[in-house]
């Protein structure tokens, strides 16, 4: 798509922080061009933070951003909504440190945007188009990314678990694959893992309602709603880090057992070395049909 959009009409949700447990809600507003991504902490005096990896604070259980002190928690299932569905200018005021976690899932937020629906801005949207690969490891962890006409994302995982088969999705990201293919897909925890996250003060929000939640043997609040929902999950929290970019991107990216800290490291490094990228209004089209969604898309899980 050639211009810029905004979202049309303000929407609003409310929730409990994942993290935090903290009631917050949430506004969607128009917002001009070249403006970006931006949140405003309204319980502070509108605090405006861009949704740039300049800003990224911390990004171990989830990706938190920080300016001047002001802190703002687990962002990324907004910026993977709103990135896939091209919203390239929007305020989103929050009135508390941490977005809600609703279902668990970008659905909500998709929603959302269905209720808000877009408008077109005369300003001409601007791609960066990825011109020479990038690629790190990190252990077992490998994250790269290379030149496209697209925007893609092959992502893989293994938790090497009885109940979770090493699984993972490819496909070119645009609204209609990410609203069909990830955005339902919800986070997800193992039992194992809580003392060490509670004694670090976190999931204080977490429940059966707003993840799921994996023990030892078996997911204990099943039914999924993928069969390779955790890969799908996984892709989902990709983009929405892959989103402080700043721009849309014209890229493939591979992650293999990946998390928060190494995409964002894979956002600095991509911005830090300007021979590998240029900045063009020359997109590939966003805009795909149910059968080129299908033929660009694949699926798998290994037994």
């Amino acid at each position: 798509m050639p211009y810029q959009l905004t979202i049309q009409r303000p929407v609003e949700t409310e929730g409990v922080g994942l993290h935090t447990a903290v009631h917050s809600r949430v506004r969607f507003l128009p917002a001009p061009a070249d403006t970006g991504i931006v949140f405003r902490r309204v319980d502070l005096d509108n605090f405006e933070i861009e949704a740039h990896v300049r800003n990224v604070a911390r990004v171990s259980y989830a990706t938190s951003l920080m300016k001047q002190g002001v802190l703002l928690s687990t962002t990324e299932h907004v910026l993977a909504a709103l990135y896939s569905c091209g919203v390239d200018n929007v305020y989103v005021e929050i009135d508390a440190l941490e977005l809600p976690i609703l279902d668990g899932s970008a659905k909500p937020f998709i929603d959302l945007l269905i209720q808000a629906g877009t408008r077109q801005l005369r300003r001409q949207r601007r791609y960066i188009r990825v011109l020479k690969p990038l690629e790190f490891t990190d252990g077992d962890r490998l994250l790269g990314i290379y030149p496209a006409n697209e925007f893609r994302v092959h992502c893989y995982v293994d938790f090497c678990h009885p109940a979770v088969p090493p699984q993972g999705i490819e496909l070119s990201v645009n609204r209609e694959t990410f609203s069909r293919e990830l955005a339902p897909a919800r986070t997800f925890g193992f039992t194992k893992d809580f003392p060490g996250l509670q004694a670090m003060g976190l999931i204080r929000g977490g429940s059966l309602e707003n993840a799921i939640v994996i023990d030892d043997k078996a997911i204990m609040n099943g039914p999924l709603r993928f069969p390779d929902e955790f890969g799908r999950h996984k892709a989902l929290d990709l983009i929405g880090d892959l989103a402080l970019v700043g721009r849309p991107l014209l890229a493939r990216i591979e992650a293999h057992k990946a998390g928060h800290a190494t995409h964002t490291q894979l956002v600095t490094r991509l911005l830090a070395d300007r021979s590998l990228w240029t900045e063009t209004t020359n997109g590939h089209s966003a805009k795909t049909d149910s059968a080129h969604a299908s033929r660009y898309s694949s699926v798998y899980i290994s037994s």
